[in-house]
């Protein structure tokens, strides 16, 4: 039997860090991606280390499961993931 984050995440290679749909992730920022700006070259969906963003239909953040780390944000090439404070936007 696979573990239900593998039935619902196929393509990330990481299992979360002992999150459940039950408890929220603590952040004080998320990240917030400019589609206009984004090139789709995958840097941020490669380098999130809780893989919570997705290559379909363009790139999507998951909000769910996202800590707010700022990974995304570091590596995108072209500026198009920028971090917020929680709740601001």
């Amino acid at each position: 039997m696979k573990h239900p984050w593998l039935v619902e995440r196929p393509v990330s290679p990481w299992l979360p860090g002992g999150f459940s749909r039950k408890n929220k992730p603590s952040r004080t920022e998320k990240p917030v991606l400019d589609q206009e700006k984004c090139n789709s070259c995958q840097l941020c969906w490669i380098y999130c280390p809780d893989g919570v963003i997705s290559r379909e239909d363009g790139m999507v953040i998951d909000y769910r499961y996202c800590k707010g780390c700022g990974v995304c944000a570091v590596e995108c090439p072209k500026g198009a993931i920028t971090m917020i404070r929680e709740g601001t936007a």
